[in-house]
């Protein structure tokens, strides 16, 4: 019960703001509308089963005026009945779209604000495959919880309106046993709820590990389609290393994780679906088993017997909601335990700075400098990383930063960017600056090429010859004439061409801090030399902090910063000699 209750929270948390939204009347409008037919249907099930008793009960005595009657009344209920069933499945589906495209932007929202998916990773929390709960759980979430919903409204309404008409034969057609009328007030009804509450407890008992099942089977699959994704994305450099034999050995390992919890899912499905097919068929005799003593004794005629047998089987059908649904319901809690899973991950991550010391981001007004104060980087795991004090960055200077591999120099960046939380300390940045990071394989959405080159600007922001020309610029006069061709770019260029539309992105943006990550490290020197000179014509007022490797950088710069490995950053002059640190003039 705990359990049934915890879920039905979580679904409340996940559904009621979509109700309240913006969209809220269009929603709640379509919702009322399906609800409405819902219980329509239900009147029209009801004004059915008192026509099957007249039907019967016409044929049964030879009545031709009342059957022809009976016809034309039946034609008129069907009517309606298909034009409300036909519209109650439109309006559902244009609640679901109209729902399933608020939740998408919500999440959207919530998991790419303010860096919050990459701060996801950075814990290692445990949503994974945020892909897959934005789509196919939302999805099925809104889908699942119309079907499951509106199927609990409209059993507990046809028990409600059946219940009075199975009551009322049971008073006709009293339990007649070896000639005898026993008097049991409703014991028509009594027989259906006996019959369904054993079946919802066997049902339970036997289909209860599903739930669990499914769970770990979307999980599994999802695992699989990521590995797979990943050798698409790295397939050059698993061909130059021959890894396809490994590749292919860790994919079947983990696609045996699918087979294995499918088969698990397999034999559970098997009792289960025997039981309630078992089920269903007796429950198609079993009313007129229990009514036909009445009917032979003549206590009965035709037509009762037939809306005895047409009222119990709604009454079970409504009893037994719960047994026919209950592959859809373990599929739902499944996928209301991912979904909220996945608001827990975003949630943890979009307020880890509320919950422990990070390191603060200050807007400074009245200074081009940016100033970093008592700083310490530590790594996820708190251990200690970066440590930096009274040291600026003064515009419009070059700053080489140099240091051994795990130095902390990229952390050092990430940091600066807004985006590293783990540590203490202050940084400050100018107010309204345009900083912009270029790493060493920059990032192009698939699609068109001039679109890739612009990014994070929206389409049409730059005119096409300006993109055409830093392009040029950047010494790609080929990929110039491309701009309009959709493509998957970080696929389809080598990693030189990557940073050489890196440094074109930036010669449009005109950031007035340009933080580049050894961004042309896959170039020549001459080439990365003639591209610094470029940078330094066409972004003169630009402060450019680089990290690099090579002594041939020296010369593009006015100072260099060195870290070692035991977290101290030491300050060098640009001919290398070590100088106390500067002062931040930042405020």
């Amino acid at each position: 019960m705990n359990n049934i209750r915890a879920t039905l929270a979580i679904v409340w948390r996940i559904a009621i703001p979509y109700f309240r939204s913006e969209d809220k009347w269009a929603g709640r409008g379509l919702l009322a509308a399906v609800v409405a037919m819902e219980l329509a249907l239900v009147a029209i099930n009801v004004l059915v089963s008192q026509w099957q008793n007249r039907f019967f009960t016409a044929i049964q005595e030879y009545n031709l005026a009342r059957f022809v009657t009976e016809i034309w009344i039946f034609l008129g209920l069907a009517s309606v009945f298909i034009a409300l069933a036909v519209y109650k499945l439109y309006l559902n589906q244009w609640l679901q779209i109209r729902w399933r495209q608020w939740l998408t932007r919500h999440y959207l929202g919530e998991w790419l604000d303010e860096a919050t998916h990459y701060r996801m990773q950075l814990t290692g929390d445990a949503a994974d495959n945020p892909d897959q709960r934005i789509t196919e759980d939302v999805k099925n979430f809104v889908e699942q919880t119309l079907v499951i919903g509106l199927g609990l409204l409209s059993s507990v309404v046809t028990l409600a309106s059946f219940v009075v008409i199975l009551w009322g034969l049971s008073n006709k057609a009293p339990l007649h046993l070896y000639g005898t009328d026993i008097v049991i007030p409703g014991f028509l009804f009594w027989c259906a709820l006996l019959y369904a509450v054993l079946g919802t407890a066997l049902t339970h008992w036997i289909g209860a590990p599903l739930i669990n099942l499914n769970f770990e089977q979307q999980r599994f699959e999802a695992d699989f389609r990521f590995n797979l994704v990943r050798v698409r994305e790295n397939s050059e450099q698993i061909a130059l290393l021959k890894g396809e034999g490994a590749e292919r050995g860790r994919l079947l390992d983990r696609f045996g994780f699918v087979i294995g919890n499918w088969y698990a899912i397999m034999g559970r499905t098997k009792r289960l679906t025997a039981f309630t097919a078992s089920y269903s068929q007796a429950a198609v005799i079993f009313p007129y088993v229990v009514v036909a003593p009445a009917y032979f004794a003549k206590s009965i005629q035709l037509g009762d017997m037939m809306q005895t047998g047409s009222a119990f089987g709604s009454v079970q059908d409504a009893l037994s909601f719960f047994v026919s649904a209950y592959r859809s319901i373990a599929e739902w809690r499944a996928i209301v335990a991912r979904l909220d899973g996945f608001e827990m991950s975003v949630d943890s991550a979009a307020n880890l700075p509320a919950h422990q010391a990070t390191i603060e981001l200050k807007a400074a007004g009245g200074s081009r400098n940016i100033g970093i104060e008592k700083l310490c980087v530590h790594l996820p795991n708190g251990k200690p990383l970066v440590a930096a004090d009274g040291f600026a960055i003064q515009a419009p200077e070059r700053v080489l930063v140099t240091g051994p591999s795990g130095s902390g120099k990229s952390t050092l960046f990430r940091a600066i960017a807004g985006i590293w939380p783990f540590g203490t300390g202050s940084i400050v940045v100018p107010a309204q600056a345009k900083l912009m990071m270029l790493p060493q394989r920059p990032y192009f959405p698939v699609g068109a090429l001039g679109d890739a080159v612009i990014y994070p600007a929206a389409p049409g922001a730059f005119q096409a010859s300006q993109i055409r020309d830093a392009v040029i610029a950047v010494g790609l006069p080929d990929l110039a004439d491309r701009l309009g061709e959709d493509g998957h770019w970080n696929r389809m260029l080598s990693l030189g061409e990557q940073q050489r539309l890196g440094l074109a992105r930036a010669l449009l943006h005109v950031p007035d801090y340009l933080f580049l990550d050894e961004a042309t490290a896959s170039l020549d020197e001459p080439s990365e030399a003639r591209l610094y000179r470029l940078l330094a014509e066409k972004l003169p007022q630009a402060t450019i902090v680089s990290i690099g490797h090579r002594s041939t950088l020296d010369a593009f710069h006015t100072r260099k910063v060195a870290m070692v490995k035991d977290g101290a950053v030491h300050v060098l002059g640009k001919d290398g000699a070590p100088v106390e640190p500067e002062p931040s003039t930042a405020r």
